[in-house]
């Protein structure tokens, strides 16, 4: 019996043996600390053929790009929005505003539906002029804009941010219907890349 015994503890032997033999000829080696290989590759197409939903307003279209969410990132999409008459330049950018706003709100097409994009910009959600004692250029949402999920922050100041809604040098200036003072926020290559992230801000002195 002890010699039964012997054999079999010499076979588990030789099993490990070679399982450590396979592994180490794989290459594979073993580690306790976790690995952060990043965001799991994409199969979506994060592009459109063409141009995007337009709006559906009688005066004359004009071109606009709008962010939306597509895997972990944002991409810009082209849009049309009527095109506004109005000749005072204040009037004219808080136009605009509105109207990327309500590019925002909206449903994505078909099309980019089915190449992936999504938004997270949820309604009801409105901007207005900035009121007495903001900066030049300051627009104010319905809405805290530290309130608003990440992501549909990241999309209204990079949709603004393209479009020179508000203030200027691809900074936008923002605030709510609170007694806050408006921040700067701006569009960076890390915000595009991971719209989840905080939207990086500054006073807007």
């Amino acid at each position: 019996m002890r010699a039964v015994r012997e054999r079999r503890g010499l076979v588990a032997l030789v099993g490990v043996a070679v399982v450590a033999a396979v592994a180490s000829g794989c290459g594979i080696r073993t580690t306790s600390v976790p690995v952060d290989a990043g965001a799991a590759p994409s199969r979506l197409p994060c592009s459109v053929s063409g141009g995007g939903s337009a709006s559906r307003a009688q005066q004359r279209p004009a071109p606009v790009r709008v962010y939306l969410v597509c895997a972990s990132g944002m991409q810009a999409v082209e849009r049309t929005v009527p095109e506004t008459g109005d000749k005072n330049p204040q009037d004219s950018r808080l136009a605009v505003a509105r109207a990327l706003l309500n590019q925002l709100v909206a449903e994505p097409s078909a099309a980019e539906r089915e190449a992936g994009f999504t938004t997270s910009v949820q309604g009801p959600l409105t901007v207005s002029a900035g009121r007495g004692g903001d900066p030049k250029g300051a627009m104010r949402l319905s809405r805290q804009p530290e309130d608003l999920p990440a992501a549909a922050l990241s999309q209204i100041v990079c949709t603004y941010a393209e479009n020179g809604a508000t203030a200027d040098g691809g900074t936008v200036l923002l605030g709510g219907p609170g007694p806050y003072p408006v921040r700067r926020y701006a569009c960076t290559e890390q915000l595009r890349e991971r719209p989840d992230s905080a939207a990086p801000t500054r006073s807007a002195s």
